[in-house]
């Protein structure tokens, strides 16, 4: 039975301890109860604040171990608050932002926000189904001399739109090297089930879905009154929100070396839209974060330069 809070309220009276919050990870990493990692026994007695010693084997189970709060020096309380507020702002939330409401650090907020991102690919997620628009788009500046689909600076993004009649469904985006072949039909099998009609534009790179079991209907855009806008509306209005959220929320202020986890955020967000309280979304967050493995500041700050002075909001 998910089990989350449904207001602002509700989640203070819930959360304002670090007890209250421990609870809540343990049931969420055991919701069929505890099992021992080394015997897979069921019988524990606490240890300290977070560990939990089996009466079998006698090994020390962490309740933090192997997940995203592996390792903190933050309270639990200051997670829980920053997970809240990132999943309550329907557009999305910058470091900067969280900066302001945590009263932290900007590397602190840079931190969290980061490793939540990590967190919102629940592994295993079922594939779309279907109908499904597929087509890509760059982001970053003009390219002279460049023809076609290649690309030296820009991030090419491929993006799936799920359609539910003349609505758009689920989504699901990624970065690829290049759109040959070889990496939108991997972007494809990742992310689409087999026997799904697959509608994209002529592009060779396209070419050969048949026989890896999709159907596929491909419209030459170069032959048509119409814009590729009016003939495959969804994933064009997917890219356009995209674009604009990064525009609004972020200022466009996005590394090429981080983008694939904005693109997470964004579908965890956008495939949870029509959620009639934001507290589910805080929910999954905390629920896919006991599953994602741990990441060190230093291996999500390389190659960011400035972030000790607070000068990017990426």
């Amino acid at each position: 039975m998910e089990d989350y809070p449904k207001t602002l309220m509700e989640f203070e009276s819930r959360f304002s301890t670090e007890k209250e919050c421990r609870e809540y990870l343990f049931r969420l990493r055991w919701p069929d109860g505890f099992r021992c990692p080394r015997c897979a026994g069921t019988e524990y007695w606490p240890v300290r604040s977070i560990l939990l010693q089996c009466t079998k084997c006698g090994y020390q189970a962490s309740l933090t171990v192997g997940t995203i709060f592996q390792d903190t020096h933050l309270p639990l309380t200051v997670w829980f608050r920053a997970m809240w507020w990132v999943t309550s702002q329907k557009n999305g939330a910058s470091a900067l932002g969280l900066k302001r409401v945590l009263g932290c650090s900007y590397k602190t907020a840079w931190m969290l926000l980061h490793k939540f991102r990590r967190s919102m690919v629940r592994p295993g997620r079922d594939r779309l189904s279907g109908r499904i628009e597929v087509d890509e788009t760059y982001l970053g500046g003009l390219e002279e001399g460049l023809r076609g689909r290649k690309t030296e600076k820009k991030a090419l993004i491929v993006v799936a739109a799920q359609e539910d009649g003349k609505r758009i469904g689920r989504i699901r985006m990624k970065c690829i090297p290049d759109a040959s072949s070889e990496s939108l039909h991997a972007f494809i099998e990742d992310s689409i089930e087999p026997g799904s009609t697959i509608h994209s534009d002529g592009w060779e790179g396209y070419s050969g879905l048949k026989k890896k079991g999709y159907r596929h209907r491909a419209t030459v855009m170069a032959r048509r009154k119409k814009t590729p806008s009016d003939l495959m509306p969804r994933v064009h209005r997917v890219i356009s929100l995209f674009k604009r959220w990064l525009m609004g929320t972020h200022q466009g202020a996005v590394s090429h070396e981080h983008l694939d986890y904005y693109l997470d955020e964004f579908v965890f967000r956008f495939n949870r839209r029509t959620s009639q309280y934001r507290g589910k979304l805080f929910y999954r967050l905390v629920q896919q974060a006991v599953q994602t493995a741990p990441s060190t500041f230093s291996s999500i700050a390389q190659n960011v330069k400035g972030l000790r002075a607070g000068k990017h909001n990426r």
